[in-house]
């Protein structure tokens, strides 16, 4: 079963697709759920799915999963359609996956859990290592329902992994993290990527998004409405800048060599020239000996742009 490279941004080449989905249909009686989905992920890129709840997110990674028919369109993952039934199982033996909520026997331990789900596939990354991986090393014999929710969430995750797979579905992985456990989980994600697999991430976490991604999707209304790098998504990286800084003592607005507005007590400057307008004021500054406290140079963010993007899809 061979896999074709495919295009990546403005043509290039970038490897071979472990995802596909093209021109992906479904509905639930009269409500349209997906509406022409169409993205692709390259082998062993980290790809974030982003998208409020009742976008289609959810209904997209099931069909990719193959826990749900789509009405139209094709998906492939690892060259296997998930709808094919026949292939179902070798499709699955290279799949991890970690949903959202996972049902988890509550009076087995951490590793006999681990243990049983790594026997069903044929070269499962050694128990305590995946132990070690998802920071439960201290917990390893203590029961399922000891365990505190980001804790169980970790263990999710180490099931997600276990099976050495090509392709990983982290649903809301770090949904419940504390601020150390979500570094730590990030990690992890980093680590799989560098072993060569493919992942899949829904969040709801944009900073998530950022830190992880080489490229991401936002869905809204059953489709894709933009696709990029974290960098570039919505023209973050070419769009107008502000520039902030506090008026120098003893100075008004007036007195700068810029045009200005103030906002909140702070000095704004609104422009997609931001080098030639800093030269300007900085250069000002030093020849003047003013000083510009506090001075910032803020680009639109990716939360930004997912809300603009989402609320333009729902209004339109």
């Amino acid at each position: 079963m061979v896999r074709e490279p495919h295009a990546g941004q403005k043509g290039e080449t970038v490897g071979v697709a472990a995802i596909v989905v093209e021109d992906l249909h479904k509905c639930y009686d009269s409500i349209v759920a997906l509406r022409g989905v169409s993205f692709e992920v390259a082998d062993g890129e980290v790809f974030a799915l982003l998208g409020p709840n009742g976008a289609g997110k959810t209904t997209t990674i099931e069909i990719l999963e193959g826990l749900r028919a789509r009405d139209s369109g094709r998906v492939e993952i690892l060259g296997f359609d998930p709808a094919d039934r026949t292939t179902s199982r070798m499709m699955r033996e290279r799949l991890g996956i970690v949903l959202q909520e996972c049902a988890v026997e509550p009076f087995l331990t951490v590793r006999e859990v681990l243990a049983r789900h790594a026997a069903f596939y044929p070269t499962p990354i050694p128990v305590d290592q995946v132990i070690a991986a998802v920071g439960l090393t201290e917990k390893a014999d203590a029961r399922v329902k000891s365990l505190s929710g980001g804790q169980q969430r970790r263990l999710d995750v180490g099931l997600g992994i276990v099976g050495r797979p090509d392709v990983i579905f982290l649903d809301e992985p770090t949904t419940g993290f504390d601020p150390a456990a979500r570094r730590d989980a990030w990690e992890l994600v980093r680590a799989l990527r560098s072993h060569g697999a493919t992942v899949l991430l829904t969040t709801h976490y944009m900073d998530e998004a950022e830190a992880l991604a080489d490229r991401l999707a936002i869905i809204a209304d059953g489709a894709i409405v933009a696709e990029g790098t974290p960098a570039s998504l919505g023209q973050r990286d070419v769009g107008s800048v502000r520039i902030r800084f506090g008026l120098p003592d003893g100075l008004a607005i007036a007195d700068l060599p810029i045009a200005a507005v103030t906002v909140d007590g702070y000095v704004e400057i609104e422009t997609t020239d931001e080098v030639g307008v800093l030269h300007r004021l900085t250069g000002w500054a030093l020849s003047s000996g003013h000083k510009l406290p506090g001075l910032t140079v803020e680009r639109a963010s990716l939360e930004d742009v997912y809300l603009r993007l989402t609320r333009s899809a729902v209004l339109r």
